[in-house]
Protein backbone atom coordinates (compact mmCIF):
# COMPACT_ATOMS: atom_id res chain seq x y z
CA UNK A 1 0.00 0.00 0.00
CA UNK A 2 1.16 3.27 -0.73
CA UNK A 3 1.17 6.58 0.51
CA UNK A 4 0.11 10.14 0.00
CA UNK A 5 1.56 13.38 1.16
CA UNK A 6 -0.67 15.30 2.76
CA UNK A 7 -3.22 17.77 1.63
CA UNK A 8 -4.15 15.69 -1.87
CA UNK A 9 -7.20 14.43 -2.18
CA UNK A 10 -8.45 10.93 -4.60
CA UNK A 11 -11.15 8.47 -3.02
CA UNK A 12 -10.07 5.52 -1.36
CA UNK A 13 -8.94 3.06 -3.75
CA UNK A 14 -10.51 0.51 -2.36
CA UNK A 15 -13.57 1.96 -2.84
CA UNK A 16 -13.23 2.94 -6.55
CA UNK A 17 -14.60 6.58 -6.69
CA UNK A 18 -17.35 8.66 -5.90
CA UNK A 19 -20.41 6.95 -7.57
CA UNK A 20 -19.21 4.40 -8.93
CA UNK A 21 -21.91 1.78 -7.03
CA UNK A 22 -18.96 -0.34 -6.11
CA UNK A 23 -18.37 1.29 -3.54
CA UNK A 24 -20.06 2.54 0.14
CA UNK A 25 -20.90 6.03 -0.94
CA UNK A 26 -23.34 8.45 -3.27
CA UNK A 27 -25.42 6.32 -4.69
CA UNK A 28 -25.47 3.10 -3.37
CA UNK A 29 -27.50 2.98 -0.49
CA UNK A 30 -24.79 1.72 1.71
CA UNK A 31 -23.07 4.90 2.35
CA UNK A 32 -22.39 6.42 6.14
CA UNK A 33 -25.44 5.82 8.61
CA UNK A 34 -26.65 3.01 7.29
CA UNK A 35 -26.19 0.62 9.76
CA UNK A 36 -23.47 -2.66 9.02
CA UNK A 37 -22.12 -0.53 5.92
CA UNK A 38 -20.91 1.88 7.97
CA UNK A 39 -18.26 -0.23 9.58
CA UNK A 40 -17.25 -1.72 6.35
CA UNK A 41 -16.88 1.78 4.94
CA UNK A 42 -14.93 2.21 8.09
CA UNK A 43 -12.75 -0.69 7.70
CA UNK A 44 -12.17 -0.44 4.24
CA UNK A 45 -10.92 3.41 4.70
CA UNK A 46 -7.97 2.37 6.95
CA UNK A 47 -7.05 -0.44 5.04
CA UNK A 48 -6.73 1.91 1.98
CA UNK A 49 -4.84 4.04 0.32
CA UNK A 50 -6.33 7.25 1.46
CA UNK A 51 -5.91 10.74 -0.72
CA UNK A 52 -7.90 12.31 1.79
CA UNK A 53 -6.45 15.62 3.73
CA UNK A 54 -6.78 14.92 7.51
CA UNK A 55 -10.39 14.40 9.11
CA UNK A 56 -10.30 17.71 10.71
CA UNK A 57 -10.52 19.79 7.38
CA UNK A 58 -14.19 18.52 6.77
CA UNK A 59 -16.31 21.17 7.84
CA UNK A 60 -19.06 18.52 8.85
CA UNK A 61 -17.97 14.54 10.18
CA UNK A 62 -19.06 11.68 7.85
CA UNK A 63 -22.29 10.96 8.66
CA UNK A 64 -23.22 14.41 8.57
CA UNK A 65 -21.62 15.46 5.28
CA UNK A 66 -24.64 16.44 3.05
CA UNK A 67 -23.20 19.94 1.12
CA UNK A 68 -25.31 21.85 -0.91
CA UNK A 69 -23.69 23.18 -4.31
CA UNK A 70 -23.32 26.85 -2.69
CA UNK A 71 -21.68 25.09 0.57
CA UNK A 72 -18.63 23.66 -1.96
CA UNK A 73 -18.12 26.56 -3.48
CA UNK A 74 -17.83 28.12 -0.45
CA UNK A 75 -15.30 25.55 0.76
CA UNK A 76 -13.61 24.43 -2.26
CA UNK A 77 -13.87 27.75 -4.50
CA UNK A 78 -14.76 26.70 -7.54
CA UNK A 79 -17.90 28.06 -9.20
CA UNK A 80 -21.34 26.21 -9.58
CA UNK A 81 -20.85 26.12 -13.28
CA UNK A 82 -17.50 24.03 -13.09
CA UNK A 83 -18.79 21.99 -10.38
CA UNK A 84 -21.76 20.88 -13.22
CA UNK A 85 -19.01 21.07 -15.64
CA UNK A 86 -17.32 18.80 -13.60
CA UNK A 87 -20.11 16.11 -13.38
CA UNK A 88 -20.70 16.50 -16.75
CA UNK A 89 -17.80 15.62 -18.49
CA UNK A 90 -17.17 12.30 -15.75
CA UNK A 91 -14.58 14.18 -13.59
CA UNK A 92 -17.41 14.06 -10.69
CA UNK A 93 -19.36 11.28 -12.19
CA UNK A 94 -22.21 10.98 -9.15
CA UNK A 95 -23.66 13.34 -6.85
CA UNK A 96 -26.21 12.11 -4.69
CA UNK A 97 -29.38 14.13 -4.72
CA UNK A 98 -32.05 15.77 -2.40
CA UNK A 99 -35.63 14.94 -2.49
CA UNK A 100 -36.24 18.03 -4.26
CA UNK A 101 -33.27 17.29 -7.18
CA UNK A 102 -30.14 19.55 -5.44
CA UNK A 103 -27.37 18.24 -5.43
CA UNK A 104 -25.78 16.79 -2.41
CA UNK A 105 -21.84 16.50 -1.87
CA UNK A 106 -20.30 14.68 1.00
CA UNK A 107 -16.73 14.82 2.30
CA UNK A 108 -15.30 12.31 0.13
CA UNK A 109 -16.65 14.52 -3.18
CA UNK A 110 -14.90 17.57 -1.09
CA UNK A 111 -11.52 15.37 -1.34
CA UNK A 112 -12.19 14.36 -4.63
CA UNK A 113 -12.04 18.22 -6.19
CA UNK A 114 -9.21 19.22 -3.23
CA UNK A 115 -7.10 16.20 -5.41
CA UNK A 116 -8.60 17.36 -9.06
CA UNK A 117 -7.28 21.04 -7.56
CA UNK A 118 -4.01 19.70 -7.47
CA UNK A 119 -3.91 18.13 -10.47
CA UNK A 120 -5.37 20.98 -12.30
CA UNK A 121 -1.97 22.90 -10.47
CA UNK A 122 0.07 20.60 -12.38
CA UNK A 123 -1.20 21.54 -15.63
CA UNK A 124 -2.44 18.46 -16.16
CA UNK A 125 -4.82 18.03 -19.35
CA UNK A 126 -8.34 17.97 -18.55
CA UNK A 127 -9.31 14.78 -20.82
CA UNK A 128 -6.47 13.41 -18.79
CA UNK A 129 -7.42 14.33 -15.52
CA UNK A 130 -11.31 12.29 -16.65
CA UNK A 131 -9.20 9.39 -18.18
CA UNK A 132 -7.72 9.19 -14.66
CA UNK A 133 -11.03 9.24 -12.72
CA UNK A 134 -12.38 6.88 -14.69
CA UNK A 135 -9.59 4.68 -13.89
CA UNK A 136 -10.26 4.88 -10.41
CA UNK A 137 -13.97 4.29 -11.07
CA UNK A 138 -12.81 0.66 -12.93
CA UNK A 139 -11.31 -0.31 -9.92
CA UNK A 140 -7.90 -1.48 -8.68
CA UNK A 141 -6.73 -3.47 -11.05
CA UNK A 142 -5.90 0.18 -13.03
CA UNK A 143 -3.49 0.62 -10.16
CA UNK A 144 -0.78 0.48 -13.11
CA UNK A 145 -1.93 3.07 -15.54
CA UNK A 146 -2.96 5.61 -12.75
CA UNK A 147 0.28 5.07 -11.55
CA UNK A 148 1.99 5.75 -15.25
CA UNK A 149 -0.18 8.72 -15.85
CA UNK A 150 0.89 10.42 -12.46
CA UNK A 151 4.56 9.70 -12.98
CA UNK A 152 3.94 11.26 -16.39
CA UNK A 153 1.94 14.42 -15.25
CA UNK A 154 5.27 14.37 -12.37
CA UNK A 155 7.83 14.21 -14.67
CA UNK A 156 5.75 17.02 -16.59
CA UNK A 157 5.92 19.17 -13.01
CA UNK A 158 9.71 18.76 -12.50
CA UNK A 159 10.11 19.94 -16.10
CA UNK A 160 8.03 22.58 -15.48
CA UNK A 161 9.92 23.59 -12.33
CA UNK A 162 13.21 23.50 -14.03
CA UNK A 163 12.19 25.94 -16.96
CA UNK A 164 10.76 27.95 -13.98
CA UNK A 165 14.13 28.12 -11.74
CA UNK A 166 16.12 28.70 -15.01
CA UNK A 167 13.53 31.63 -15.85
CA UNK A 168 13.63 32.79 -11.95
CA UNK A 169 17.58 32.68 -12.48
CA UNK A 170 17.36 35.46 -15.46
CA UNK A 171 14.98 37.61 -13.39
CA UNK A 172 17.35 37.83 -10.73
CA UNK A 173 20.35 38.35 -12.58
CA UNK A 174 18.40 41.32 -14.54
CA UNK A 175 17.05 42.48 -11.22
CA UNK A 176 20.40 42.07 -9.85
CA UNK A 177 22.02 44.27 -12.73
CA UNK A 178 19.49 47.06 -12.39
CA UNK A 179 19.97 47.22 -8.91
CA UNK A 180 23.56 47.75 -9.19
CA UNK A 181 23.46 50.06 -12.17
CA UNK A 182 21.53 52.61 -10.37
CA UNK A 183 23.82 54.87 -8.11
CA UNK A 184 25.02 54.40 -4.82
CA UNK A 185 22.76 57.20 -3.26
CA UNK A 186 19.53 55.89 -5.18
CA UNK A 187 19.90 51.81 -3.25
CA UNK A 188 19.43 53.10 0.11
Amino acid sequence: MTKTPPGSAEPTDSTAGPGTGTSPGPGTGTGPGTGAATEAGAEAATKADSCASAPSAHPRPNGQDRYTISEVVAFIGLTAHTLRWYERIGLMPHIDRSHTGQRRYRNRDLDWLTFVGKLRLTGMPVADMVRYAELVREGDHTFTERQELLEQTRRDVRTRITELQDTLAVLDYKINFYADARPASERL
